[in-house]
């Protein structure tokens, strides 16, 4: 596929605490699971992150019901603590999320390339519900 053929997604949403505890809930595995997936019928089961350029993640997804599954897993390209994040797909495809500190609280913006097997809607109503999902779990803290 050509670069110039990539469709790119832009999801947003603020959530009401500081950046500092926003990012540890973002980034640390035991936080993680209670937050990385898009409806209540699913679950993280298991999730594992080295925050570092060159580091790797994978979140384990399951739906509740056992019926179905998957990796969801990459590579840090860059990371700058409580400011900004990029990362490479294990399918390629390139995801970039910055953190903007708005005095107590901090809006997330997440750019992902889209997929070619569904719809640009469906994605990123998908990629939205994980948002709304952290920023419901963060809130909640």
């Amino acid at each position: 596929m050509e670069t110039s053929n990539k469709v790119t997604i832009t999801v947003e949403t603020t959530v009401q605490k500081p950046v500092a505890e926003v990012w540890k809930y973002w980034t640390e595995p035991q936080h993680i699971t209670n937050w990385s997936f898009a409806s209540d019928d699913w679950h993280a089961p298991n999730a594992e992150n080295d925050l570092r350029a060159g580091g790797r993640f994978l979140t384990r997804m399951e739906a509740k019901d056992g019926s179905f599954g998957f990796d969801f897993g990459g590579a840090y390209d860059e990371v700058k603590p409580n400011e900004f994040i990029a990362y490479t797909l294990d399918d390629s495809r390139k995801v970039t999320i910055t953190f903007n500190s708005q005095d107590n609280e901090t809006k997330i913006i997440e750019t992902f390339e889209a997929e070619a097997t569904n719809p640009v809607e469906m994605q990123e109503a998908g990629w939205q519900a994980f948002l709304d999902n952290f920023k419901k779990y963060s809130e909640s803290l």
